[in-house]
């Protein structure tokens, strides 16, 4: 089995698509679909269901691709193997992060790992709440993860880089917003703004148990993914919100955040990983990370 037939199959696979898959491949399209069909009488199975107007994929087809994907995830674990023992470290690297919450956190990170390894490609993926990127790290869908603590039981490792109180986003007219502090239960009447709990957000989780530790459960007006729109709409004065203490640095002109009495309450952030991924140059990151985002001392 020629390895430019698991590339074709990827292709359609990913595009649904002959000629925009044929365009990718920089290929006319009867050459890609005589290799669709070589593959399949080697594998004596349909995999594509075509029609003038579809494309998709069979059962058959299904089953395949992700043993297709991991042929090509070996052949980049061996390239990175090879250089690696050459002492180059050469690779990509695929992280999920929030936005907002790990602006602290995911710059000093990038910037390292540029300029400690340039032949590494780092992808990004924003909007990443910690239970997707849970998810996604099992499946293989990426290799570095940043949430929040504490998470579920899972076969991930995880390691605390950050430890930031939690306090008041407030739009800029709302009369608490002068207070040097307020405490939180005076906060028990507002319409909150959060991420949804669907995905398993560690801000939304943080929110809800720090008011009902206030004794009240907080009325949520907006949920959304982005952590920057939670900004955006306190602003404009749709609701108000729990985020942690280095916000403070990118809230607009419109909004203030304001710290809260009483005992602290914590938002917690994390890497989180695969221990078993194989990946030599997801090591190097990892311990560049070590490095510029240290655990905090108790």
């Amino acid at each position: 089995m020629d390895i430019r037939w698991l590339e074709a199959f990827i292709a359609v696979a990913e595009e649904l698509h002959f000629g925009r898959a044929a365009a990718r491949l920089r290929l006319a399209q009867s050459p890609l679909s005589q290799t669709i069909r070589k593959l399949e009488k080697e594998l004596g199975a349909k995999l594509f269901d075509r029609s003038t107007r579809s494309v998709a994929l069979t059962p058959a087809g299904e089953a395949f691709l992700p043993h297709a994907h991991r042929v090509f995830e070996e052949l980049e674990l061996g390239r990175q193997s090879t250089r690696a023992s050459a002492g180059e470290v050469y690779g990509t690297v695929s992280i999920g992060f929030s936005g907002a919450l790990n602006h602290l956190t995911l710059p000093p990170l990038t910037r390292a790992v540029r300029q400690r390894y340039p032949a590494v490609t780092l992808s990004l993926t924003g909007r990443v709440m910690t239970r997707d990127g849970i998810e996604q790290l099992e499946r293989g869908g990426l290799d570095i993860a940043f949430v929040g603590l504490p998470i579920a039981p899972s076969s991930v490792r995880t390691r605390l880089i950050g430890r930031e109180p939690l306090g008041a986003a407030l739009p800029i007219d709302h009369p608490l917003a002068r207070e040097s502090a307020i405490r939180l239960v005076d906060l028990a009447g507002e319409g909150f703004i959060t991420t949804p709990a669907a995905v398993g957000s560690s801000l939304q989780e943080s929110t809800l148990q720090a008011c009902v530790k206030a004794g009240f459960r907080p009325r949520v007006v907006q949920e959304i993914t982005d952590p920057y729109m939670i900004l955006t709409l306190v602003s404009a004065g749709v609701g108000v919100a729990l985020m942690p203490s280095g916000i403070a640095e990118i809230m607009s002109s419109a909004a203030v955040f304001v710290p809260l009495r009483g005992e602290p309450l914590y938002m917690d952030h994390a890497l989180a990983w695969r221990e078993d991924n194989p990946s030599p140059v997801l090591r190097a990151v990892l311990e560049v990370a070590e490095e510029v985002l240290p655990t905090p001392g108790p």
